[in-house]
């Protein structure tokens, strides 16, 4: 098993290089002169002379395979340039506001698994009955509602008119609350709905079957057995909606002015702040391929087929 996590984890070096490849491109075949947007975002008027020699300090007069080696080898060092807004370094200014969209992430994360496996549970269950349909408007209410929408609307009922919670801001947990909601909705739709088809599956196979014929007490049956199988496809999305999370609460730290990541990136693309931009590319690509390591770990962990096949690579 270790060896099969070791070359997981081995293969998250060249996925990544081909990302930071992709993101090089990408800056380069832009119609956005990285030098031309630093003085902009500087309010200086360019001229020849300042734009060639800001190409020159920024590398851009090298060969693109220099420039590309040399961006890797910064990366590597968490070196992502300085903003052009600020003249500070970026990835000082990243780590700032970090903790906000990890506390946010998290709490939202929090809170759709909290809803979602009971409901999801339940609703497979207990098929047609009134859980059922309240956890299918749920699911098609989260699932269609857009977020900015969803947390104007929180914020209408709960701030303005009850006066229950913050409008915007962070400081403490009623500050929390209503962001991380919007945040969650998505999520719960989407985990309910794949925690009930998968106990609808789950409940049709044959070793429930047995488990019911050997006598064994219906409560240990859906406990033990069917929610620890029909819980792998939830687990499967968790993975590949934790670097989204972290990354797409964009909307939602705009709409309740959350002083994280994804606010500084709306900000940086308005100022064509291009190494916040480089950098937020990259961050989201290197979280999506840490969380679905960590979810695939897990996984081997749970479902004792995958722990198998892990043995297998020894």
């Amino acid at each position: 098993m270790g060896t099969y996590i070791v070359k997981r984890m081995l293969t998250i070096v060249p996925i990544f290089l081909i990302a930071t490849l992709i993101t090089f491109g990408m800056i380069h075949l832009s119609p956005v002169d990285p030098a031309e947007a630093y003085l902009a975002a500087a309010n200086i008027q360019p001229t020849a002379e300042m734009l060639a020699q800001k190409r020159q300090e920024f590398g851009l007069d090298q060969p693109l395979l220099v420039q590309y080696v040399n961006s890797v080898i910064q990366i590597s060092k968490f070196d992502f340039g300085v903003s052009y807004v600020t003249n500070k370094p970026v990835w000082e200014e990243v780590s700032s506001r970090l903790p906000a969209t990890i506390e946010l992430t998290l709490a939202s994360l929090v809170i759709a698994i909290v809803v979602s496996i009971p409901l999801g549970f339940l609703a497979g269950v207990r098929k047609n009955k009134e859980i059922d349909h309240f956890s299918r408007f749920l699911s098609y209410f989260g699932a269609s509602i857009p977020s900015f929408w969803f947390g104007y609307l929180l914020i209408f009922f709960f701030s303005v008119k009850l006066d229950l919670f913050p409008v915007e801001g962070i400081g403490t947990w009623k500050h929390l609350v209503l962001p991380a909601i919007t945040l969650a909705l998505p999520l719960i739709a989407l985990y309910t709905r794949l925690l009930r088809a998968s106990v609808l599956e789950n409940l049709q196979e044959p070793y429930v079957l047995f488990a019911r014929t050997r006598g064994i007490h219906e409560k240990s049956i859906m406990g033990k057995h069917v929610l620890r199988s029909a819980i792998s496809p939830m687990i499967t999305g968790l993975g590949m909606n934790l670097g989204k999370l972290m990354t797409g609460a964009i909307i939602v730290e705009a709409v309740f002015s959350w002083p994280g990541f994804g606010r500084y990136f709306i900000e940086a693309i308005f100022n064509r702040d291009v190494p916040v931009i480089q950098c937020y590319v990259l961050l989201a690509a290197g979280l999506f391929l840490i969380s679905n390591l960590i979810v695939d770990i897990i996984q081997m962990y749970i479902d004792p087929r995958i722990s198998r096949e892990g043995r297998q690579f020894q």
